[in-house]
């Protein structure tokens, strides 16, 4: 392919690593600002309703407190202010006396010191007109409506799975699940006049941060500086500036001097989204020798009253697989909780678990092998949209993914397998996601000594972005990594997309490797019949310090022909006690199809990332709330359950790295969203290979295979 690049940083290691490890990185709470104060926010103890009364006066009168604001006397900010009543949208901090779901910020208390600040915080007191509230998803599915302009989706024959001569119809439950990223979100706000201001923030834009600030509070966008060079994990918690974030700004602006606001462990349960609780039910048909006849795929999943949340549960059964007749509704169930979020692979994650343990259970009923049921239904061209794939080779990642689990030594039989007195299955899922590019601004300076500098605003949560680009750059430009700096994480940097949606590498990544085709034409015009590669030595021909482009990149014309994807296949071996239920995972095997492998090793991570996160969401984690009171009873990470190193199994991550020609100059295609998607599909579906036992409600505990 043209430009295709062909790497020499296959062993790169983290570009940030040591000062992450050294501690030497800074992350939002960790900035030193002159005369900084602090803020603790205050939550509502009811779930629904209005506030009668809040006394604050104990509050203000406790040592080192400078000020506490409610909607009663905080500053109005200017792009709240309508004339009719707001529509629903992203909850409004302080803006009036209502009550959307527990928890709710009602006050912000601000102090010379965090402790203090926390301890009046305590004092903060409050009454109110209660209403009866509605939490539960399951009470209230029949309440459920189409959002927005959604129409159920219909192709072919309307559940002509019916009629098929096999057939499984089952329901699956995905319940509410948190980030719980290891940084807990935080933000440092100082104005620095009337109408600028500098945040430090836990964000995975900068450039979406500065837009909503600068919207909320009527400020020209360069004005608002915000910076976020680390991330300590988001997974989508920190793709919206959220109400701490307006909350900080205000309580600057209050008392004039920088803010600094740190989340608890309690309030990330609901202050930054999460995983929301969904209801599905699959009906898949197929013919006696496997060829599927009809999917039908239904989904409810939960949001808030004050605004409305939507996910694409169900499109992957309208993309995964060859099949003549589909049809998928999705419905959203308003309640008084706060609002979900984009989390791990959003949508897909969660409708995966459902469509790939659907097609296992047909498996069975067709008594053929998984892997065998799906590359018989196989879709050569994109099912929706009937075009070509701009690159497809999810078969060869079957075959990747089976011998290096050793799948030969699987029994179709369940229960029929032990080792060492434990129950010993296997199990496969597929995943797939959008694979897209954006556009992205990159700035790349040739530096005298050597040294080139890459500058874009983009955010690294933690993938590795920097150490991509790093290698992107090294090998277009022909230069070691060691001499190359990039800068990120500054709004005031060339623009580049918000980090989410797997974008970030084939977005940004080709504009570096633009920027650096550009500047390297630069030089060899200076060159003229010289070398043109001796870049510090044309540098110093030419008297010049510093030579530099700014290249703007953005998605080629010819994507449109096509439809792009990336492709993930999951295997598992896990272990059942008999006698308790507990589970292990033996092995995990994970197989991607993301195009070119830019970093091999941050790309190994990122997949190793995903199957924790997908052990995570299929045996341990679920948020639950005492519908009594509306109240989250387990929001700490004592009762909150997440993987922790024992519970980590023995990980093999693989890929396909074969180019996309399509997509972008450099070849790859999008990894962070589809490391998870499908996880807990194979390990639901290698339990009931170990056991016979179909656990459909996430977590799959001891208690459910016991039952």
């Amino acid at each position: 392919m043209e430009n295709q690049i062909v790497s020499n940083t296959e062993g790169l290691s983290r570009v940030d690593g040591r000062l992450k490890v050294t501690g030497k990185a800074k992350y939002s709470a960790e900035y030193s600002v002159k005369g900084l104060i602090y803020g603790v926010l205050v939550g509502s103890t009811v779930t629904k309703g209005s506030l009668k009364t809040i006394d604050t006066k104990k509050a203000e009168g406790a040592p080192g407190v400078l000020s506490v604001l409610t909607y009663l006397n905080a500053p109005k900010v200017p792009g709240y202010q309508t004339d009719t009543p707001p529509p629903k949208g992203p909850l409004k901090i302080f803006y009036n006396d209502q009550i959307y779901f527990n928890g709710q910020p009602i006050a912000l208390v601000i102090a010379d010191t965090f402790e203090r600040a926390l301890f009046a915080a305590s004092l903060v007191s409050a009454t109110y007109n209660t209403d009866v509230h509605q939490t539960d998803l399951k009470a209230n599915i029949a309440n459920g409506f189409a959002p927005g302009k959604g129409k159920d989706y219909v192709k072919g024959q309307e559940d002509a799975w019916k009629s098929a001569p096999v057939k499984v119809e089952q329901e699956y439950i995905i319940p509410t699940e948190v980030h719980n990223p290891m940084e807990l979100h935080a933000i440092i706000a100082r104005w620095d006049a009337d109408d600028k201001i500098t945040v430090w923030d836990k964000t995975q834009g900068v450039k979406s941060t500065q837009r909503t600030i600068a919207q909320a509070f009527k400020l020209a966008p360069e004005n608002v500086q915000v910076n976020s060079p680390f991330v300590g994990g988001a997974f989508g918690a920190a793709l919206r500036t959220w109400p701490h974030e307006i909350a900080a700004v205000l309580a600057s602006k209050a008392v004039g001097k920088p803010v600094k606001l740190v989340l608890s462990r309690a309030d990330m349960f609901t202050a930054v989204g999460y995983r929301p609780h969904t209801w599905q039910k699959v009906g898949i048909g197929a013919t006696a020798d496997g060829k599927f006849t009809g999917i039908t795929h239904e989904a409810a999943g939960q949001t808030s009253t004050y605004e409305d949340f939507t996910e694409g549960v169900v499109n992957i059964s309208q993309l995964m697989y060859a099949c003549p007749n589909v049809n998928t509704k999705y419905r959203i169930v308003s309640l008084n909780v706060n609002v979900p979020t984009p989390m791990r692979g959003p949508g897909e994650a969660t409708g995966a678990f459902a469509l790939e343990c659907a097609v296992d259970e047909l498996s069975y009923a067709l008594n053929i092998d998984p892997i065998e049921l799906r590359n018989k239904n196989h879709a050569d061209t994109d099912p929706l949209s009937g075009k070509p794939y701009s690159s497809k080779f999810l078969s060869e990642a079957y075959k990747i993914g089976a011998e290096k689990i050793g799948w030969s030594n699987r029994k179709q039989q369940p229960g029929s397998l032990t080792e060492k007195g434990w129950l010993t299955g296997y199990g496969m899922a597929a995943g797939m996601f959008g694979a897209y590019r954006s556009s992205a601004t990159v700035t790349a300076r040739m530096m005298a000594d050597g040294t080139l500098v890459l500058q874009t605003a983009v955010t690294d949560i933690g993938p590795g972005t920097g150490t991509a680009m790093t290698s992107v750059a090294a090998d277009a430009m022909g230069i070691p990594a060691s001499k190359i700096r990039v800068d990120l994480g500054d709004s005031s940097l060339p623009p580049s997309p918000t980090q989410g949606g797997s974008q970030v590498t084939s977005t940004v990544g080709s504009a570096v490797h633009d920027a650096c085709l550009e500047l390297k034409e630069k030089f060899k015009t200076l060159a003229g019949t010289g070398d043109a590669t001796n870049y510090t030595q044309i540098l110093k021909q030419q008297n010049l310090e510093k030579l530099e482009v700014t290249t703007a990149s953005k998605a080629n014309a010819d994507m449109s022909k096509y439809a792009s994807y990336s492709w993930s296949v999951h295997f598992m071996k896990v272990l059942v006690h008999p006698a308790t239920g507990v589970v292990k995972i033996d092995k995990a095997i994970s197989v991607a199809d993301a195009g070119t492998i830019i970093s091999a090793k941050t790309a190994r991570s990122q997949m190793i990332g995903g199957t924790i996160m997908g052990t995570g969401m299929a045996l341990m984690e679920e948020a639950i709330i005492d519908h009594r009171y509306g109240r989250l009873v387990n929001n700490n990470f004592v009762d909150y359950h997440v993987p922790v190193q024992a519970d980590i199994p023995q990980v093999e991550a693989y890929f396909v790295n074969k180019p996309d020609p399509v997509i972008n100059p450099i070849g790859a295609k999008g990894m962070g969203e589809i490391a998870t998607i499908g996880v807990a599909a194979a390990i639901a579906n290698a339990v009931y290979n170990a056991t016979g036992k179909r656990v459909r409600d996430l977590p799959i505990t001891p208690d459910k295979l016991l039952a």
